[in-house]
């Protein structure tokens, strides 16, 4: 029973990892799923180019730094930098470019958006800049006033929100916004609906009206959900637009136009093309030089092929050529795994030890390099990556990507090359040889 449920299993992740691979051209021929479903989201699941191989868009922004010291500006700026590339991350892009330049006294902040189809909804999260403020409802005669001229402004901002998020109702199923505030914020929100029930409660960013959800009750607890008339996608923006917080100086559009990929779909064939030309000589050496130990580690690079493409679309990791050539090294890095794994089993071969004996004690001491190499190259894939924004290392999307998918391809490499590689032989060679 043991085994059948063991079999069943590796049958039914195989299975999900060959849908998950699957083009999706062929997935909508066939109508086959194109999305995993998690708690009421469906998530696309497919494979996300750069914008050096799809293009995308490129924003150019305009700092005025009319209301910040001028010692102070080049603070204010790069901390804007941070908080447009934490928007553009809240917007759903992966691997963004966002530079600041300075050319003479201007500042301006570059944003690249890879694949970005409606550039307006990324220009408006972006380009906020004002404080978020919580207003309450007051009488207005004048029929054309705007919609902040209904409304009080409290004491009651974005900085006192720890957090919001997209949440379900338990009673409808419809999305609605859950709202977490700081100590100090839960007192203030607590007071305002307090004398607001049954009155609107509205949200303001940059003089624009974000939501006005009617109180139902006074709210205690520090913890508020905002619902209404409104999709996923609308609950998405809400909750955006809230977290992304203010920027410290103001910013202003002045350049917006879309690009093609750099390199160009001939280039992009070639590149593909050389890569396949590469494994299979991979493939044939391995192949060639070890016999039948060869076509089972060649199996084993396959599989690895296939759970890192999966986890690229799964996770929707945008691939641009510096994370391609970081998958490439991978590559070599879990054929070089095999390489040191079979040379240790030759080792004991030679020196008179059962195959079974040769086999176990070739892994054991190939384990301990094929560690110590692994270990190395993620301390330095972390390095490049710099999740802490350190000022002293890379920044840019571009280093990051390339880390991300070597560090990726290094632990599935590690896992395959080791426990994959060693399992087919057990299976397919030792049983043989007995």
């Amino acid at each position: 029973m043991k085994k059948f449920l063991k079999t069943l299993l590796i049958i039914v992740f195989a299975t999900f990892i060959f849908w998950v691979i699957l083009p999706e051209e062929i997935k909508e021929k066939y109508k086959l799923p194109t999305s995993i479903s998690l708690f009421g989201i469906n998530h696309p699941v497919k494979l996300r180019l750069g914008l050096d191989l799809q293009g995308g868009s490129r924003l150019v922004f305009q700092v005025n730094p009319k209301n910040v010291k001028k010692k102070d500006l080049p603070e204010a700026v790069e901390s804007a930098r941070s908080i447009i590339e934490r928007r553009v991350n809240f917007f759903g892009v992966s691997e963004p470019v966002i530079q600041s330049l300075k050319i003479n006294d201007d500042y301006r902040i570059i944003v690249e958006l890879p694949g970005i189809e409606n550039v307006d909804d990324a220009i408006q999260v972006i380009g906020k800049t004002a404080q978020l403020v919580f207003m309450e409802q007051k009488i207005i005669e004048t029929k054309d006033a705007s919609p902040s001229s209904f409304f009080l402004p409290t004491d009651l901002t974005g900085k006192y929100i720890k957090k919001a998020s997209v949440t379900f109702s338990q009673e409808t199923g419809k999305p609605e916004v859950a709202l977490e505030f700081s100590d100090e914020g839960s007192k203030k929100f607590q007071e305002i609906t307090r004398r607001n029930i049954k009155k609107p409660l509205a949200i303001f960013i940059d003089d624009q009206l974000v939501t006005a959800p009617i109180v139902q009750e006074e709210i205690a607890g520090g913890q508020a959900r905002i619902s209404g008339a409104f999709d996923l996608n609308e609950a998405k923006r809400i909750a955006i637009t809230i977290n992304a917080g203010a920027l410290p100086v103001d910013v202003k559009l002045i350049e917006q136009k879309k690009i093609g990929p750099s390199l160009g779909k001939e280039e992009v064939r070639r590149s593909l093309s050389a890569g396949v030309v590469g494994l299979v000589s991979v493939l044939v050496f391995m192949i060639f030089y070890y016999g039948k130990l060869g076509v089972l580690a060649s199996v084993a690079l396959l599989i690895y092929g296939a759970m890192s493409l999966a986890i690229f679309k799964i996770f929707t990791i945008v691939l641009t050529l510096p994370g391609i050539a970081g998958f490439i090294l991978s590559i070599g890095m879990a054929v070089d795994s095999n390489i040191l794994i079979f040379e240790r089993i030759k080792e004991e071969l030679r020196k008179g030890k059962e195959i079974d004996m040769a086999v176990k004690v070739g892994f054991g001491r190939a384990i301990e390099a094929i560690k110590d190499a692994n270990i190395t190259t993620l301390v330095i894939a972390f390095i490049l990556f710099n999740p802490l924004s350190w000022e002293f290392l890379p920044q840019f999307g571009l280093v990051r990507g390339f880390s991300l998918t070597l560090a990726i391809g290094v632990i599935i490499s590690f896992f395959t090359g080791v426990f994959i590689t060693k399992r087919l032989i057990q299976v397919f060679y030792l049983k043989k040889k007995r």
